[in-house]
């Protein structure tokens, strides 16, 4: 059984995290796995066992995502558009999948239509015809525009076999931030939740035991929730504390140079460390961002702490997901509009009345997606 999974990420890893997974699991099912990446992976992301296909890379030029930028910096043209989709569709007749998979199309990444519409289309003219399935975690953006939404939900209705959302409908629904959810309730699956962290590499004796880690994932984004932290760090109510903060790999070097200046003491900042879910389970509390890997990490490491949600733009969904956990009272919520040093300060206090510890969660949601498409794929070619 052959699979072509599609992913693009823009700003932060979190698409191409679980995707990957995905594939892994399926790879760990005897399934040949391409795995087709629109930008380029970091290599903290475990593709062991999958082939590999860069696209031409495409990433956001902000927060708002309304600018697509090439590997050069350029805006992306419909000749550069054309090019990929052409190389996108000679990979799908190459590969000629049994399970076609979409990470977040048609509910998000409607900007890559342009591809994916022909790609499912074309996918629908093999004979014979493969499983076509979208992931999606379980939280979107919220839309104004109600006919973009209408527009998502019929693309899945007219192409896709199968819905997955990677989450737990006990804990946030789809229709929280999906309106016509309930149009897409027989196709939908939810699988739990999926956590990326494969093949963590154990931290060197003593990172993490008993620290304050400060994280804003893998992406571009953090620099607020990272100077504010650092002036907790070195304020007289950070002190008693060894501080171990972790900026993004793509933060402007400028930034890291200028925040590196800034700490001593017991402040370490480094860039984002690949052993970071395993630093977790040593630490007494986290500050992060409420992105669905740097969560799925903390429910892993069963940690309390305090989230920032990054909410620049249109960017809702982590807010969503940081107030849901505040509700459980797991973590406290510091909004990212207005962060200071002194709110920061008071939510750590805060967090620190928390249990230091939590049972770790279920986040088997890889595997049982893979399951999911190889049952479904199998009934198709009975």
């Amino acid at each position: 059984m052959k699979a072509l999974l599609h992913v693009q990420h823009l700003l932060g890893i979190g698409h191409a995290v679980r995707a990957a997974a995905i594939g892994r699991a399926l790879r760990d099912r005897q399934v040949e796995v391409t795995l087709a990446t629109g930008n380029h992976l970091p290599q903290i992301i475990d593709t062991d066992g999958l082939s590999v296909v860069n696209l031409p890379a495409a990433r956001a030029a902000d927060a708002s995502f309304s600018t697509l930028l090439d590997d050069s910096g350029t805006p992306i043209d419909e000749t550069w558009k054309a090019a990929r989709t052409e190389q996108l569709l000679a990979l799908h007749d190459k590969v000629a999948p049994d399970i076609l998979l979409t990470e977040f199309f048609p509910l998000g990444r409607r900007k890559f239509r342009f591809e994916l519409i022909p790609l499912l289309q074309q996918a629908r003219k093999q004979a014979p015809r493969p499983l076509i399935a979208s992931a999606v975690r379980d939280i979107l953006v919220a839309k104004d525009d109600a006919s973009a939404e209408r527009w998502m939900a019929d693309t899945a209705l007219e192409y896709y076999d199968r819905l997955l959302v990677h989450g737990d409908p006990e804990f946030v629904r789809l229709g929280e931030t999906f309106r016509y959810a309930d149009d897409l309730a027989d196709i939908t699956s939810y699988t739990g939740y999926v956590h990326g962290g494969a093949n963590v590499p154990e931290p060197p004796a003593g990172d993490g035991d008993g620290e304050i880690i400060v994280a804003c994932g893998g992406g571009i984004v953090g620099e607020t929730i990272l100077r504010a932290a650092l002036a907790v760090a070195t304020s007289r109510r950070g002190q008693p504390w060894r501080w171990r903060i972790l900026a993004g790999r793509d933060l402007p070097q400028a930034i890291f140079d200028d925040l590196a200046a800034k700490a001593g003491g017991k402040i370490i900042l480094e860039p984002a460390r690949p052993d970071f879910p395993k630093l977790l389970q040593r630490a007494r509390l986290v500050i992060c961002q409420a992105g669905y890997n740097s969560v799925m990490d903390i429910l892993a490491a069963g940690i309390s702490g305090v989230l920032v949600p990054f909410a620049q733009g249109r960017e809702s969904e982590q807010t969503v997901r940081a107030q849901a956990l505040a509700r459980e009272n797991r973590m406290i919520m510091a909004p990212e509009a207005g962060l200071t040093a002194a709110r920061l300060s008071d939510a750590v206090a805060k967090a620190m009345q928390l249990p230091a510890r939590w049972p770790p969660a279920a986040l088997d949601g890889a595997a049982k997606s893979a399951d999911i498409l190889i049952g479904l794929a199998m009934s198709r070619s009975q």
